[in-house]
């Protein structure tokens, strides 16, 4: 946990974004507004040669997937990896990833929900500090002028990114008092479940674990903090930053603040609910893979950025 995080160059305008789907189809049009958004802030904007390929649930067969993402990752033109969206897929390609070249020429590689496979990939091979945000298939009714511009920030700055909780937000009532320092490593719940086991499983000793995930049943949030909790690898946290969980409810009494509370409440640690980080209404951007300070007293978390200033 002690070794520092390798941070790609913050962009600039002008410099070249190349968008890639490594997990589940994608739509055009939606994709044709974040690339119009990508470029009003100055940047070119390229397409993967199979960013819209379909192979049953997936966006293309594991081979043209994992080309895609493995020639943005070797372009020496290519300052970003922006992914169009999560859905299922990267764990079926990350073992291919050419970490040789992402050790040469580190970039801005920028998703999340299935993303988060990759970001853990990236992050055991190379300590790559990702920025966990809104892909490519933009759009603006959930992720409107204040997603924008905190996803604008995180890629063009090396200033810290402060998240704060919004009190309304339903997992806000998650909450144990206190303050944690960490790297900030996690995302989706269901990856992090599914990636236990797995050489991408990061040490959790001494981090801040970010906790996201949309549209699965309490029952099912409870069974996958317990795999963790009864794994052991939750037993060394400084923290949990707790995101959006999303459409996570079914028909019975128990809501999805009553099993975050009671499965992350007792790990005496500092868990701080209500960010706005995941699939809901105006999700912010954070980076992954770099030191944070939780704050459940003020309600804020603080990265440090995933970027490093274009002048270093």
């Amino acid at each position: 946990m002690d070794v520092p995080p390798v941070r790609p160059a913050a962009l600039r305008a002008g410099d070249l974004v190349m968008l890639v789907s490594p997990s589940g189809p994608t739509r055009p049009e939606r994709v044709a507004r974040g690339v119009e958004l990508l470029e009003s802030w100055g940047l070119r904007v390229a397409l993967a040669p199979d960013v819209y390929a379909r192979h049953g649930f997936l966006a293309g067969t594991d081979a043209q997937r994992l080309a895609d993402l493995n020639g943005a990752l070797r372009d020496p033109g290519v300052r970003a990896v922006v992914c169009t969206r999560g859905g299922y897929g990267v764990q079926r390609i990350v073992d291919g990833l050419d970490l040789a070249a992402v050790r040469a020429d580190p970039k801005i590689v920028v998703g999340f929900s299935d993303i988060t496979a990759l970001q853990l990939a990236l992050w055991r091979g190379t300590r790559l500090a990702t920025v966990h945000g809104p892909g490519a298939a933009w759009l603006d009714e959930r992720t409107g002028p204040a997603s924008a511009e905190s996803l604008r920030a995180a890629l063009f700055t090396a200033k810290p990114v402060v998240v704060a909780r919004d009190p309304a937000a339903e997992t806000a009532g998650v909450t144990v008092g206190g303050t944690a320092a960490g790297t900030l490593l996690g995302g989706n719940l269901c990856l992090l479940s599914a990636s236990l086991g797995t050489p991408d499983f990061p040490d959790l000793t001494g981090a801040v674990l970010l906790l996201e995930e949309v549209q699965e049943p309490p029952y099912k949030i409870d069974r996958m903090l317990t795999h963790l909790r009864r794994a052991g690898v939750l037993r060394g946290l400084a923290g949990v930053a707790v995101g959006q969980f999303t459409g996570c409810a079914d028909e019975w009494a128990v809501s999805i603040v009553d099993v975050l509370g009671e499965r992350l409440g007792d790990l005496g640690v500092p868990v701080l609910g209500g960010l706005p980080i995941g699939h809901g209404m105006g999700q912010r951007t954070v980076p992954v893979g770099v030191p944070a300070i939780l704050d459940a007293v003020t309600g804020t978390l603080t990265a440090e950025a995933a970027v490093h200033d274009t002048e270093v």
